[in-house]
């Protein structure tokens, strides 16, 4: 059987496979009893809670291509994970750097930031229970977002 760490870590890498997949009902179910913040500071309307609220998110903000993807690659990387076995309850931190090629756009990263995610045990399984995104680098995503980042 898996170590609290290992499952935390595998959901972690679970949502970046299924959003390189195009996946989005997948992702969003990873959010079923959970919310996504698009920063520390964002107000309570940015919030996007629940299973269906996350799927709009990503339906509104994600281009998607003729064979279904976004034509990406999200990295995850030096994940840092605080599990309380007793409260099951746990947290991580970790970077990530989405990078993508399309027709017209060669191979490059695209955006990079830290993710500061809680997440929550119920009935023995792990749930994400708040992601954060943090923005901190930022190149070329017209060719991934269907709107202006600002």
């Amino acid at each position: 059987m898996a170590s609290h760490d290992r499952e935390i870590e595998n959901l972690l890498y679970t949502y970046a496979e299924r959003i390189d997949a195009g996946d989005l009902e997948g992702v969003a179910s990873l959010f079923a009893h959970g919310c996504i913040k698009p920063g520390a500071d964002a107000g309570p309307d940015a919030v996007a809670r629940g299973r269906d609220a996350v799927l709009k998110m990503y339906q509104e903000a994600t281009r998607l291509y003729p064979e279904g993807t976004p034509r990406t690659r999200h990295l995850t990387t030096n994940a840092i994970i605080e599990v309380d076995e007793d409260a099951d309850r746990a947290s991580a931190r970790s970077y990530f750097t989405v990078v993508q090629q399309t027709d017209v756009l060669p191979l490059q990263p695209i955006i990079s930031g830290r993710y500061h995610d809680t997440f929550q045990r119920i009935e023995s399984v792990w749930w994400f229970d708040t992601r954060i995104m943090l923005v901190d680098l930022v190149g070329n995503l017209k060719e991934h977002l269907l709107y202006e980042l600002s």
